[in-house]
């Protein structure tokens, strides 16, 4: 399958909110939906579940307009919106009924999904009883139980301890390999480099940058190399005005030229004691700073 945004145009009254985004994101493949708070992200989101209308342009599936009678969405929002007075699989039944599934499909699934995610003996208990951690997982329940085959995660991993983001991790790599459209948004950078194979960043409401995030690294100038080493100070003194030293204790030397990487190398490895030695490719981090920009 292949999702895509065609010239999406948005405005609120009189303010312009979407000014012609664009992206396409395919099924079996996770893609990264980025952008500052305000830039447009949440209301491209909302668009694509059909909440409201876009003024203009269109949402496609395959080339065709997206049927929401036909196509399956599971979104899993930034703000939760479960009940916390009542009991989870009551709960969770009632938000498969809603997504048009029998009561029977609904809590056979419900139970795979409990059990999947280390929940069956939280099966009866009202859900402030829960903590925060297994209230997101419930939380996830929701999305995924009536096998969706566009999946929409805001900021999944807030709120998860390491086992539980670890979990997490199993449970979006599988639905990825099962060939579904992913669509991730957070602001914790590592885990949308960690998954995303594509990604744009939206800013003031158009799209900033797009595409396959291996390829938009490689088309940076490889002209530093990242080097660890116990002799980094040392180094950075043999080379003064051409190094940086990163918050995570890399060395970030600046090369005259790309085709001096080797020379370099071959240079510091036969004077100094070098760890590793690598040509530096930006985070993306380093990318989502540059293309956010500062808003209005």
């Amino acid at each position: 399958m292949i999702l895509e945004f065609r010239d999406i145009h948005k405005s609120f009254g009189e303010k312009k909110v979407l000014t012609g985004v664009s992206f396409t994101a395919e099924s079996g493949k996770a893609f990264g939906l980025l952008g500052r708070n305000g830039a447009g992200k949440t209301t491209s989101i909302r668009i694509l579940m059909g909440v409201f209308p876009a003024d203009s342009g269109q949402v496609l599936l395959d080339g065709k307009p997206l049927d929401y009678r036909s196509v399956g969405m599971g979104y899993l929002p930034e703000e939760r919106g479960l009940y916390p007075k009542k009991k989870v699989l009551e709960q969770l039944t009632y938000f498969a009924q809603l997504k048009g599934m029998r009561t029977p499909d609904a809590v056979r699934s419900i139970d795979r999904w409990l059990e999947r995610l280390g929940m069956t003996e939280y099966r009866n208990s009202r859900l402030d009883t829960l903590s925060k951690g297994n209230q997101q997982k419930i939380q996830l329940v929701t999305a995924l139980a009536h096998d969706p085959e566009i999946i929409i995660l805001d900021e999944p991993f807030s709120g998860l301890d390491p086992v539980n983001a670890m979990l997490l991790k199993d449970v979006v790599k599988e639905e990825i390999g099962r060939g579904k459209v992913l669509l991730f948004s957070s602001h914790q950078m590592s885990y949308i480099e960690e998954f995303c194979d594509a990604i744009a960043i939206i800013n003031r409401g158009a799209v900033a940058l797009t595409g396959e995030l291996y390829q938009i690294k490689r088309e940076y100038p490889r002209d530093r190399l990242a080097i660890r080493s116990t002799q980094r100070d040392a180094i950075a003194a043999d080379l003064p005005g051409r190094c940086e030293i990163r918050e995570n204790g890399e060395l970030i030397v600046k090369l005259r030229s790309p085709e001096e990487k080797m020379d370099m190398i071959r240079a510091l490895s036969e004077k100094y004691d070098l760890d590793e030695a690598r040509v530096y490719e930006p985070s993306l981090n380093d990318i989502f700073v540059q293309y956010a920009g500062e808003q209005e």
